[in-house]
Formats: C-alpha cells, sequence, structure tokens
C-alpha cells in the first residue's frame, strides 16, 4: 500500500511540473521562445501520458492528452501572432512543423501499443495535431495570405 502512495505522489508531482511547464510557456513574452517551450512540454507530457498508459490510468491520460492538445495549440497560436511570414523567416515555424510532424509517429505508435476500446481517447488529439502540422507546413510553402 505504501509503495502505491509513492507511484502516486510521484504521478501528481510530475503532472504539476508538466503543468508548471505550461505556465511557464505562457508566461514567455517572446512569441517564438513561448512556442518552444510548449512544444517541448508537449513532448514531456505525451511520454507522461504514456507512463500512466501502462499503469492503467485512464483519467490520467485523458487529462495529459488534453495538456498536450493544449500545448500544441499555444505554440501554433503563438506563432500566428509574431505576424510573421513562415517563409522570410522559417526558423520557429520548420521547428515546429518537424516537432508536429514526429509527435504525430509517436501518437500514432501510442494509440498502436493501446487497447481496442481505449484507441478513441487518442482520435480528436491526433486530428487536431494533424490540422496543426498541415497548417505549419502550408505556411512554409505558400508563406501568409496577403
Amino acid at each position: 500500500m505504501r509503495a502505491g502512495a509513492v507511484a502516486m505522489a510521484a504521478l501528481l508531482f510530475s503532472t504539476a511540473a508538466a503543468c508548471a511547464d505550461l505556465k511557464q510557456a505562457r508566461a514567455e513574452p517572446n512569441l517564438e521562445k513561448r512556442a518552444r517551450l510548449a512544444l517541448l512540454n508537449a513532448a514531456a507530457v505525451l511520454d507522461a501520458s504514456r507512463q500512466a498508459y501502462q499503469k492503467n490510468d485512464n483519467a490520467g491520460v485523458t487529462a495529459d492528452l488534453a495538456e498536450f492538445q493544449e500545448s500544441v495549440d499555444l505554440a501554433f497560436t503563438s506563432l500566428n501572432d509574431t505576424h510573421k511570414d513562415p517563409r522570410r523567416s522559417p526558423k520557429w515555424f520548420k521547428y515546429a512543423e518537424i516537432q508536429t510532424r514526429d509527435m504525430l509517429r509517436k501518437l500514432d505508435a501510442f494509440q498502436h501499443d493501446m487497447d481496442f476500446q481505449d484507441r478513441p481517447l487518442v482520435d480528436k488529439v491526433k486530428e487536431d495535431v494533424q490540422q496543426v502540422h498541415d497548417k505549419l507546413l502550408l505556411g512554409l510553402m505558400e508563406g501568409k495570405p496577403k
């Protein structure tokens, strides 16, 4: 029983630490760095989600996936708020595009590792990340509309 309490405390601490990282990302005044911090948080939360699933904590998985989606959305809106043309200043946009592509692969692998009845938990998140990735890629290929 004591080991279970320690494991629960570690899980709560890791969730609080991940949430703190998202708060830190929101507090970053530089929009490009905010996007990078949000993407780093998304990667960490995705790993935490996988660990929570291995511990049969579906509530933790749902909370982690929601924070993951929120982090990816924060990164995308931060990059859009720079009002920069992705073709003329591609550094951060390309970084975000590569990271979201990698996250899509990890999400797909995570979904395939899940039991069949649990797989719908990831569908909405995958769809949202795919849309963000497509918009980033389109911005890099076409640039901002004039």
